[in-house]
């Protein structure tokens, strides 16, 4: 019994220490929206759904951020909209480059994805986003 009592605790141990890493590893940026999703600078005509975004040169990495998913949340907003945020969470595919200095935000998303966090009325919010996959390949590692 004892041996087992102190799995739980170390598994609850891990759990929080895994925890306080992932959030660690949000960032914090900004988010607009757009309409019109092809062509893309990752995937030309082909459709690649609705749950989309373009990378701004921060993370466009010189195309290589084509394919990546990013988890985005709105935090706040960045004007005098009333409820910015609506308390979702989006998963999107960079599909697209949003090449400075025309664009205005961190991640343009597409407007399915936008109105799934955020009110449209807002049209710039404050986003937490994290590159999908990463918080996952932490909670596998072995202690």
């Amino acid at each position: 019994m004892a041996k087992s009592a102190a799995a739980v605790l170390l598994a609850v141990a891990v759990a929080a220490v895994l925890g306080l890493v992932s959030a660690s590893l949000a960032d914090q940026g900004t988010a607009t929206y757009y309409t019109v999703y092809t062509p893309s600078a990752c995937y030309g005509f082909q459709d690649e759904g609705t749950m989309i975004a373009a990378a701004s040169d921060s993370l466009w990495d010189g195309g290589a951020a084509c394919g990546r998913m990013y988890t985005v949340t709105c935090v706040g907003g960045t004007n005098a909209t009333p409820n910015p945020c609506n308390g979702g969470t989006a998963t999107v595919k960079i599909v697209d480059r949003c090449p400075s200095p025309a664009c205005q935000a961190t991640l343009d998303l597409s407007q399915e994805a936008f109105s799934a966090i955020g009110n449209i009325d807002a049209g710039k919010i404050v986003i937490d986003y994290n590159q999908y996959g990463v918080k996952e390949q932490l909670s596998t590692m072995e202690v």
